[in-house]
């Protein structure tokens, strides 16, 4: 019987960490708004583990001003960026639409580093467009949060085909990684492109070229 109790009381205790892992320290579900206490004291213990003082005058304020910048940053983990393709109107034009050069700030999920570039989309519709802006909300939504680039890239497109119906969609991304370049190669200047060619864009060669030669000019 005891063993039987020891048992549960076991399965009880991994249920519990499991729990934590899905909670924040004050039992509220992943998703609700940050839990700023709870960075503050993350950040403070870093400090302590890389031999600093965190009470010493000049990082006593740190923690708080680090979990503020992590609820910007990751504030696109509590929004909805299929919302903003929801305000549509219905035109007949078949060309291509394409915004360029949208400038973006996000985060490394690998080593919580910050990468920075430029995202741009092109679309033809099929009968419904966006206002342009939506599509730069896009991009701030799904960047502002834990990501890698080639995962940002097809989440953007994807959105596109799923909210718009589009008949072709073609996203690429430029950034600059500073996971990259600050450390580990070390290697400044190196720029990542991604790309996500979808519908007309996969399938017909012309439209392929059209958009990269509309993106790119004479940069190639």
């Amino acid at each position: 019987m005891a063993k039987n109790t020891s048992q549960a009381t076991e399965r009880t205790s991994d249920i519990g960490s499991i729990s934590g892992e899905l909670s924040d320290s004050n039992g509220a579900p992943k998703g609700a708004p940050v839990d700023l206490p709870r960075i503050e004291r993350a950040v403070r213990e870093i400090l302590a583990a890389v031999g600093e003082n965190p009470d010493r005058e000049g990082l006593r304020e740190t923690p708080a001003r680090v979990a503020r910048m992590y609820a910007e940053l990751f504030s696109g983990l509590h929004d909805q960026p299929q919302l903003h393709l929801r305000k549509f109107f219905t035109e007949k034009y078949d060309e291509m639409v394409l915004v360029r050069d949208i400038s973006f700030n996000s985060m490394c999920e690998h080593h919580l580093l910050p990468f920075t570039g430029v995202a741009h989309i092109g679309y033809v519709p099929n009968g419904k467009v966006v206002g342009l802006s939506k599509l730069a909300r896009v991009v701030e939504s799904v960047s502002h949060r834990p990501q890698v680039q080639e995962r940002m890239t097809e989440e953007i497109a994807n959105l596109l085909i799923h909210e718009l119906d589009v008949k072709g969609v073609a996203v690429v991304i430029e950034a600059t990684h500073s996971c990259m370049t600050i450390r580990g190669v070390r290697k400044p200047g190196s720029i990542c492109v991604t790309s996500a060619m979808k519908g007309l864009f996969r399938s017909n060669l012309s439209s392929r070229s059209e958009v990269m030669t509309l993106i790119y000019g004479d940069r190639r």
